[in-house]
């Protein structure tokens, strides 16, 4: 795991910038739904400490991650954290 970025989502949280896929707004009726699938399939991590959700945040093993920090501010977090590494996604890129 040395040298994978990990990003601040707030109250002292970390992610790997690598597994996250999405980063969306939690307003919507479709992303409720998300929240609310997540929880009732035990893929919910809630890390706003009872605040408002402000992101969600969606990474490649299908967990469901609620933040208090708005999306904005986490995307810029992430661009921050520079590209993920993907030299490795693939041997031969014939076989692509």
């Amino acid at each position: 795991m040395a040298g994978q970025q990990l990003v601040n989502v707030g109250f002292g949280n970390y992610v790997l910038a690598s597994r996250v896929v999405a980063i969306v707004n939690p307003l919507s009726s479709p992303m409720r739904r998300l929240r609310d699938d997540a929880k009732a399939e035990g893929r919910l991590v809630d890390v706003s400490q009872g605040r408002k959700t402000r992101a969600i945040l969606v990474t490649d093993s299908n967990h469901v991650i609620l933040s208090a920090i708005s999306a904005d501010t986490l995307g810029q977090r992430f661009a921050q954290s520079g590209p993920a590494d993907t030299s490795n996604d693939y041997e031969d890129e014939d076989d692509i």
